[in-house]
């Protein structure tokens, strides 16, 4: 009973470390979103027409306040790729049915989440075997190993083999030496 309390502690605390971590994303999205508008209405506002003071047009200056395009990924402070995974969802929507931006940007998050998650628990079972490349087995051992991601991962890893276990049963008795006293 006191070790399904303490499950039940670590996956509220894993929970509460992931939807800290998307609130932050989201946010992160929200101010660049509000800046990119705020910056388009200064940019449309200038003095348009060739020659003058500001504006498009003449042989002089032209494009000195463009800004390099940014990616979804750089403006969510992701890694995952946020523009691709809207289109992968996208794809697998009905037609009649639409995807909003920020569903991408909390997808991806997920994603680098729990690959972030398999990833730190693989490298630490290759340093108990105290080798540098991640294996298979690594993976596997990581994944098993951890409660939450054994119950999402559900899948069978190719060439990480099994997990170590004996069951109880075929130990048998443990019959005492000779010498010691029968307890």
């Amino acid at each position: 009973m006191i070790s399904e309390i303490k499950v039940g502690v670590r996956i509220v605390q894993e929970l509460g470390e992931l939807f800290e971590f998307l609130n932050q994303i989201q946010k992160n999205y929200y101010l660049v979103q509000q800046n990119n508008k705020y910056m388009s209405g200064i940019a449309k506002s200038a003095k348009g027409g060739k020659g003058g003071k500001g504006g498009k047009g003449g042989k002089f200056g032209s494009g000195k306040n463009k800004k390099a395009p940014q990616s979804r990924s750089l403006k969510a402070g992701l890694q995952f790729p946020v523009g691709r995974i809207h289109r992968y969802l996208k794809q697998r929507v009905s037609a009649k049915n639409r995807v909003g931006t920020t569903s991408a940007v909390y997808t991806s998050a997920i994603l680098e989440y729990l690959t972030a998650e398999v990833l730190e628990l693989a490298g630490n079972a290759s340093k108990d075997f105290k080798v540098r490349r991640i294996t298979p087995r690594h993976l596997q051992l990581a994944i098993r190993g951890d409660e939450e991601l054994d119950i999402l991962i559900r899948a069978t890893i190719a060439g990480g083999g099994v997990i170590p276990h004996i069951h109880k049963a075929l130990f048998g008795k443990q019959t005492p030496e000779v010498g010691q006293p029968k307890e």
